[in-house]
């Protein structure tokens, strides 16, 4: 067999300290069963202040806006809730995820609701005060008749933007690109139309400021977004309105593979492999979007950038250093200069580090005679792990079940494939390099899934049961949890407390 072609995970405290104590997941998974999500609270206040020290650096202020979908856990919700009402909140986008995030402990002046809304989400997010961030002039005007027709406060609005254009060149005649096309917000060009139902509804909205969430990882791409909606802030100014925020969304990004070397090496093999250059190192040849023809290399590869040097709050960071192309200053001076609150809406950046999945190893064997590849069957589906769902590659842990399995074996390539009765029920379509061969009752952990992994597209099919969800905390030499519904930031895990 070839050289093992890891993905190992980027691995950081606490985590890295929960995913040495074997005995303790194990035990968690004999009293819960698998799969089983595991949660770090903890770790999540952490990457807030990491996220807060970065508004501190450029002198900005501003809210950082939890993106809800990211992860259904009350846990976490909770711990956020906890935090600087001033400085933390919550993105929701829909009633139920509203519903959630107030009976968690927050209030509406800390929720941002998004996303598609029908007139429920519209009428609670109004009538508990939360700010709506709207995609267009029709569902402004729905929001306004609900608040005159219920008799509601005046309530707090931004307005989503998209279709933003620059120069490819450094003159102005350079060619007029557009950026990445959405179904989310209103055109720059139709802003006219769109201000004209702001100042006709001013007496039911307060229009507070402007939005983006672009669907890139391009840093400059989301800088000139930026720029623009400062100058469109800066025209709502000259017709009398009166915004004062930006809200810039989300798309940071995580490193989820530990080093650039192996990301490297394994995604040029795919390349190789698609092109029939050496075996096959997906299931069936699956090519993640890449295809051979007739010796051509055609595709694109729908995958994660998994190695990722720059991310979270460092991405915001550069992000806020960038010297503007248009405007000649970096996006964080021209928020200053214009007196403007920064928004953001991180999802699994703010999540990273902060859990895991577990799953229970039920067989292995052989997946052919003469390949040297395994087959590991595992206690859990594709839709309880979907990091591969989103395009990320990344290995799991193994952890033995008894010490004398650990550590003896050679590397293996084994294919991990899911409890249901589909072929299409695979954890991981590619061969995934595994130190040795697991053994039934081990366990494979699954690192970094709270950001979209662990229970996005989680479902009861065969009424196979869907993955509880834990929340754990180090209290001296030992782990304490509690389910995540019973999880409060105010009473130390494993104990019953009335005070605060």
């Amino acid at each position: 067999m070839d050289a093992p072609l890891y993905l190992r995970p980027r691995v950081e405290a606490p985590l890295a300290l929960l995913l040495s104590d074997r005995v303790f997941l194990h035990s968690l998974v004999d009293a819960l069963g698998s799969p089983l999500n595991v949660l770090l609270p903890e770790a999540l206040s952490v990457n807030v202040a990491r996220f807060r020290a970065v508004y501190s650096r450029h002198h900005l202020v501003g809210r950082v806006y939890f993106a809800h979908k990211t992860n259904r856990s009350s846990a976490l919700l909770r711990r956020l809730a906890a935090e600087d009402p001033a400085a933390v909140g919550v993105d929701v986008a829909s009633v139920e995820e509203l519903r959630h995030a107030l009976g968690c402990g927050f209030t509406g002046d800390r929720i941002m609701a998004t996303g598609p809304k029908d007139a429920a989400f519209l009428w609670l997010a109004a009538r508990v005060g939360a700010t709506v961030n709207l995609d267009s002039p029709g569902e402004l005007e729905r929001l306004s008749g609900l608040v005159r027709a219920h008799g509601l406060s005046r309530i707090a609005v931004l307005v989503r933007l998209s279709g933003f254009e620059h120069r490819s060149g450094r003159e102005a005649a350079g060619t007029r690109l557009l950026s990445r096309r959405s179904r989310f917000g209103t055109p720059v060009r139709d802003t006219e139309a769109l201000l004209s139902v702001l100042e006709r509804n001013a007496e039911t909205v307060e229009f507070v400021g402007a939005a983006y969430h672009l669907d890139t990882t391009g840093v400059e791409e989301k800088a000139r977004a930026l720029e623009q909606c400062v100058l469109f802030l800066d025209e709502c100014r000259a017709r009398g309105l009166a915004p004062r925020s930006l809200d810039i969304g989300g798309g940071f990004g995580v490193g989820y593979v530990a080093e650039a070397g192996e990301w490297e090496r394994w995604t040029s093999a795919l390349t190789e492999a698609v092109l029939g250059l050496r075996p096959p190192l997906t299931w069936r040849g699956h090519g993640y979007g890449l295809r051979n023809e007739g010796g051509t290399l055609r595709g694109a590869a729908a995958l994660y950038p998994a190695h990722r040097p720059t991310a979270g709050p460092g991405y915001l960071d550069e992000l806020l250093s960038l010297p503007a192309p248009a405007l000649g200053r970096p996006p964080a001076t021209l928020l200053l200069e214009h007196l403007h609150d920064l928004h953001i809406e991180p999802g699994r950046s703010l999540v990273d580090q902060c859990g895991l999945s577990l799953a229970r190893v039920l067989d292995v064997r052989s997946a052919d005679a003469d390949s040297g590849q395994y087959l590991v069957h595992l206690a859990m589906n594709a839709g309880d792990m979907s990091l591969e769902e989103h395009g990320v590659l990344v290995d799991p842990v193994l952890l033995p079940r008894t010490e004398t399995a650990a550590g003896d074996g050679k590397p293996v390539g084994v294919y991990l494939t899911g409890n249901l009765c589909l072929e299409a029920d695979l954890i991981t379509r590619r061969l995934v390099f595994l130190p040795q061969l697991p053994r039934a009752g081990d366990l494979l952990a699954f690192v970094n899934t709270a950001g979209y992994a662990m229970d996005f597209h989680a479902h009861h099919a065969q009424r196979q049961p869907v993955a509880r969800t834990v929340a754990v905390e180090r209290r001296g030499e030992t782990w304490n949890w509690s389910l995540d519904e019973d999880y409060w930031p105010i009473t130390p895990l494993g104990e019953q407390s009335d005070e605060v």
